[in-house]
């Protein structure tokens, strides 16, 4: 008997331990999910984050601005007025607790459009440098184009069918316009001669060429897959001794395209004879933010005797020893040639993502020579 009631002590016991155990056990937290951000960029830097997600009792916001700390908002809304350039990063907290939370984040590139600066925002240059003269300049303010230029016409062909790269335009003088002082190269998807493209290039040859010194040149580029915009040089003897034995200096090429940030990314390069074949050497340079269709830059070479350097917005970025005897093509005048191309073996044909038409905007061209 004393048996018994002690088992039947025990087993209450134990159900009355397990009973008040269980009604202690705290409920599992359960943290937000399904964050869903959307982003609308605004007029003149203003930035509208829009979020929800389930089970969120509140959210915080912070636009990654210097010094700025997540602030608590009320509803599923948060705007920022930005007035500076660069990358910023979004972070939405989406909270069940003050400490338990989960985060989107986004980064944010203000760009000179975007900020509302106007359409001639971007880099400048001096007109002048210490030790140099200019000797030579073309700003484009005229209402008719400088008798500097000539135009090359048409596909290339027979000579020189795709200008030597399988390009697909057609070069026409109407697609060349001077407004509100740049010189404006249009690239149209429009039928011309047996060409589904139109566009324009521009020479100086056998009137404007230099031997070193250094060249600033001021644009805005075109964009798209497909757009290859170029501000480049041939040798004054091309017509004598032909491609690539005249040399040729790519101050800036574009190849343009959202692929591997293509849009954001320039190239410079030079192009000489090596036993009777093409040799090259490049590099090439990104913008930290935004693409080059977004705003003005100086793209510039700095070319003596010795070397040429390649510059973004007076920012070194290339290199080239030009002393060895196989590279003497570059030291001998040069002249140059402004263009958009569209197509060819570089940057491809254009597709369902490239817009037309599509501008190339040059504000000036300086030439300077050390005194």
């Amino acid at each position: 008997m004393h048996k018994f009631l002690a088992l039947i002590t025990l087993l209450f016991a134990s159900a009355f331990f397990y009973s008040c155990s269980e009604s202690e056990t705290e409920p599992q937290l359960k943290l937000p999910d399904n964050l869903v951000v959307t982003v609308e960029y605004l007029a003149n830097g203003v930035v509208k984050a829009n979020f929800k997600a389930d089970n969120a009792a509140f959210f915080k916001v912070n636009f990654g601005t210097p010094g700025e700390v997540s602030q608590r908002v009320d509803g599923n809304t948060a705007s920022k007025t930005f007035t500076e350039r660069g990358n910023f990063q979004l972070n939405v907290q989406a909270h069940a607790t003050e400490t338990d939370f989960v985060v989107y984040s986004q980064t944010i590139s203000m760009t000179a459009t975007l900020l509302g600066l106007g359409p001639n925002a971007g880099y400048s240059s001096p007109d002048s440098y210490d030790g140099y003269n200019k000797v030579w300049s073309d700003e484009f303010s005229g209402s008719t184009l400088s008798s500097d230029w000539t135009f090359e016409l048409g596909d290339g062909c027979p000579a020189n069918c795709g200008w030597g790269n399988q390009e697909l335009e057609f070069y026409k003088k109407e697609n060349t316009s001077l407004q509100d002082g740049n010189l404006i190269i249009t690239a149209k998807r429009e039928s011309s001669g047996t060409k589904n493209y139109t566009s324009s290039r521009l020479i100086t040859k056998g009137k404007k060429f230099f031997t070193y010194g250094r060249v600033d040149i001021r644009a805005k580029l075109p964009k798209g897959q497909g757009i290859w915009p170029a501000l480049w040089m041939l040798g004054e003897n091309f017509s004598e001794v032909g491609w690539p034995k005249c040399g040729e200096i790519d101050i800036m090429e574009l190849v343009g395209g959202t692929a591997e940030n293509r849009d954001g990314t320039i190239h410079g390069t030079v192009h000489w004879d090596h036993s009777g074949s093409n040799a090259n050497y490049g590099g090439k340079t990104s913008l930290p933010f935004g693409i080059f269709n977004d705003e003005y830059h100086v793209f510039s070479i700095i070319w003596d005797a010795e070397k040429i350097i390649w510059l973004l917005n007076n920012v070194q970025y290339h290199v080239i020893d030009i002393r060895p005897a196989e590279l003497n093509e570059f030291q001998k005048p040069f002249f140059f040639i402004l263009n958009v191309a569209v197509g060819g073996t570089w940057p491809g044909s254009p597709d369902g993502t490239t817009v037309f038409p599509q501008e190339m905007k040059v504000d000036y061209i300086r030439v300077f020579q050390k005194k």
